[in-house]
């Protein structure tokens, strides 16, 4: 109903340039208004709040994780920060770092960015019981979802996943099927019809629903209907469509689906043989044709035992259980690869770092495609000054992306004798995939003195020397550039001490200074990094963006309260409106009804014209103004129907304590007559009361405000209860012997038990009557004149 104004694809915008060939071939088939920003990158138009605006896909992103968000939090009826968010493996360096910023803008924390296809492995790992302990079960996952289609071999042993190869196309999935109809019957409709399609953004959404409806019906049958009444200029118009003929039709794509499969198989370097398994997910892998071509290349059936639609979202959530330490789940390790190679790339020091000739760049491949995630590797540089690193694809023939990711500025620091020294620095590929210069550190070697000492034995010692965990920090002397690439490893050692100096705790007794040796101390300075992204937001861009969601989500409450208020005056109007032609019709005049009738009528004329867009306190105000003349009609009825209910319980209770107070019952012999009395007479009041109420209010018509009030019988009912019950409740008092205790102290001798009864009784206290009247045995008193017994 709303199609320039509904955003939907965005995943296929976030992070890439506006000016990128296949982001320009996704814009054709979007309805809504995209254009470049002014630093290269897409921009969303929108109208919101009745105004113009433009938001970057991140933003739009963001918005739908803020959605999430809220159904999440909604359900869990607790605050969600912490999340796992599944992403393309195709996915940038860029995308990555937009993906998190999104993230970050709706106040989410993801603790990773998982690969949809590892997300769908775990999903199928985790929860089975039979993997072998040695031998590596390997499956193959094939997505095929609405707009790519990924690719990910994996294998499996007890406790553990890795992920061997991962491929992918990004332009064939559902949606590309999906078109294949669309041009089909808009060129049909063209000739057949004279109506063009694509001059109507309405038409062109109707169309392509109704080929993705027939898609999925050319799955499951031989051929298919296409009708769509009133699809543009007031004409219906019908299609019809075999399978074999858009098997014909989508025969470029279908031809492109063994491309990611043949590579897949060729990166994790196996055969088809030693394909076990293949697992089949994605709405786009339910035709039939890809099915056909899967069985052919893997020479085995696709299974589908997973959720086509929920095993990536499923993936994750598992993932983020085993990051959390709030969750106790199955241990199961996830061995992550990079989809892509990272090179780094530098310049001379001095002047000529600002120069820009080829000469002068130097390139290292620093994490090759397949490198574990998440990952860290050391570089040694010799420099006497500040120096950039550039870090970069090592191939973008796939990825479509600038070759650049970004710079380090590593500096400014200086050195002694402004000579070459060591600097090493250390790059991170963190658990999201993303490259970044973590850290750098200066390395000055001096060279110091340090005695040589004697122990009293007589016997020389070399001291200790322990050098530190570094290379050797003389400078090549052919290239001042050279750089040293190695996997970063935490060294210690309990005896070296600060900056490389060793320190010995066991001091010899007695020690003579004989002479001095050289010895190299290593002084470790932090140099300061600057980071240059090309394409990311900034610390302050993305602040901007908190507070614009900030004031969005606090609008959209805002708004829902208002469509809520909204709401409850049109339902008003339609509910009384009924109940006066039917429950109501007795509880009020003719002229009332018709006047209320017409007053409802008139307010529901103005919701569909003035009042469609008003604020919440105006939607208030009509409804508290249609309730003063409703309210008065509802209660009378409530009143009615209430009254019959409450006077047979007050009945009940009056008659109930009035028979009490009558009855020859024994139970209530000891109540005093005049108090049985009193009782009597509270009840004939209140029934005297109940009678004058009960014949005004006979006398009166239902339209009539009753004068016999519901809460005023319970509130008399009350009254005569909480006068006659303590009188018809009140305990019969305990009868006792004339000593004052249940025997009396005679004949001991001859009963023991009451000696013993005696003894507990004066220990007791009150209960002395209850214990001797628990005595398995009745027990005599010797005052046989009082005729008791115990």
């Amino acid at each position: 109903m709303n199609p320039k104004n509904s955003i939907s694809e965005f995943k296929r915008l976030i992070g890439r340039k506006f000016s990128d060939p296949e982001l320009q071939r996704d814009l054709k088939s979007l309805p809504f208004l995209v254009t470049e920003g002014n630093d290269g990158y897409p921009l969303i138009h929108v109208q919101y709040l009745g105004e113009a605006k433009k938001f970057t896909p991140t933003q739009v992103f963001g918005m739908m994780l803020s959605n999430l968000k809220e159904i999440a939090e909604k359900n869990l009826t607790t605050a969600v920060v912490d999340c796992c968010i599944g992403i393309p493996v195709y996915f940038t360096d860029l995308q990555r770092r937009a993906v998190l910023d999104a993230a970050t803008i709706v106040g989410l924390h993801p603790l990773q960015l998982i690969h949809e296809m590892t997300a769908t492995a775990l999903a199928y790992g985790i929860y089975k019981t039979d993997l072998p302990e040695n031998d590596q079960l390997n499956v193959a996952f094939v997505d095929v979802g609405h707009a790519s289609m990924q690719v990910c071999i994996a294998g499996f042993k007890k406790g553990q996943l890795k992920v061997l190869a991962h491929s992918y196309d990004r332009s064939l999935g559902g949606k590309d099927f999906d078109e294949v109809l669309f041009h089909h019957f808009a060129t049909k409709f063209k000739e057949e019809y004279k109506i063009d399609v694509f001059q109507n953004a309405r038409a062109c959404l109707r169309l392509r629903a109704a080929c993705e409806k027939m898609k999925k019906m050319l799955s499951a049958n031989s051929e298919a209907p296409l009708n769509i009444e009133c699809l543009m200029d007031e004409k219906d118009v019908r299609g019809f469509m075999k399978r074999d003929d858009f098997e014909q039709l989508s025969l470029p794509i279908l031809e492109r689906v063994r491309g990611p499969l043949d590579k897949a198989l060729a990166e994790a370097n196996l055969t088809i043989e030693n394909v076990h398994m293949v697992e089949v997910v994605g709405s786009g892998s339910r035709v039939p044709a890809i099915t056909r071509i899967l069985t052919e290349f893997f020479k085995k059936e696709p299974r589908r035992t997973m959720n086509a639609s929920e095993c990536v979202a499923k993936g994750c959530a598992l993932k983020c259980a085993i990051l959390s330490p709030t969750f106790k789940v199955r241990e199961f390790q996830v061995n992550e690869s990079l989809p892509f190679s990272i090179s780094l790339a530098w310049k001379g020091t001095g002047p000529d770092a600002q120069e820009n000739a080829p000469q002068n760049q130097q390139s290292s491949l620093v994490f090759p495609k397949g490198n574990p995630i998440p990952s860290i590797k050391a570089l040694t540089f010799y420099r006497s000054g500040t120096f950039s690193i550039d870090v970069h694809y090592g191939d973008v023939s796939e990825l479509q992306t600038p070759t650049k990711i970004s710079t380090y500025t590593i500096g400014p620091f200086q050195t002694a004798n402004s000579e070459r020294t060591k600097v090493k620095v250390k790059v991170r590929l963190n658990i999201h995939g993303i490259v970044s210069l973590e850290s750098a550190m200066l390395l000055e070697e001096n060279e110091v003195e340090v005695p040589i000492t004697k122990e009293s034995t007589g016997k020389n010692t070399k001291p200790n020397i322990n050098e530190a965990p570094i290379e050797a920090a003389t400078p090549p002397a052919s290239d001042d550039t050279s750089a040293n690439v190695q996997d970063a490893k935490v060294s210690t050692d309990a005896s070296e001490g600060e900056n490389g100096v060793p320190q010995n705790e066991d001091k010899p007794l007695q020690t003579n200074i004989d002479t001095k040796a050289p010895k190299k101390k290593v002084k470790k300075t932090s140099i300061y990094v600057s980071e240059l992204v090309y394409g990311a937001m900034g610390s302050l861009h993305v602040q901007k963006a908190i507070e614009k969601e900030f004031e969005m989500a606090l609008q959209d409450r805002v708004m829902e309260e208002t469509k809520d208020k909204k709401n409850a005056v049109e339902a008003y109007v339609y509910d009384m409106r009924n109940k006066l032609n039917d429950k109501y019709q007795e509880f009020v005049i003719a002229s009332e009804r018709e006047d209320f009738t017409a007053k409802l009528q008139e307010v529901e004329d103005w919701l569909y014209d003035e009042g469609e867009d008003e604020t919440k306190g105006v939607y208030i105000a009509k409804l508290e103004t249609l309730k003063k003349q409703g309210d008065p009609i509802e209660g009378r009825y409530k009143e009615y129907m209430e009254r019959g209910n409450m006077i047979e319980q007050f009945m009940y209770c009056i008659n109930s304590y009035r028979e009490a107070a009558k009855s020859k019952d024994p139970k209530f012999d000891h109540i005093d007559i005049n108090e049985k009395q009193k009782v009597i007479n509270e009840c004939v009041e209140a029934e005297k009361w109940f009678i004058e109420k009960q014949q005004l209010q006979s006398s009166l018509p239902k339209y009539i405000n009753p004068v016999l009030l519901s809460a005023e019988i319970r509130k008399k009912a009350e009254i005569v209860d909480r006068f006659c019950k303590p009188i018809m409740t009140k305990p019969r008092p305990t009868t006792s012997t004339g000593s004052g205790a249940p025997y009396s102290h005679g004949d001991e001798t001859q009963h023991p038990r009451g000696n013993a009864n005696a003894s507990s009784n004066e220990n007791t206290g009150d209960r002395s009557s209850q214990a001797a009247s628990a005595s398995p045995e009745p027990m005599e008193t010797d005052n046989s004149e009082n005729g008791d017994s115990a």
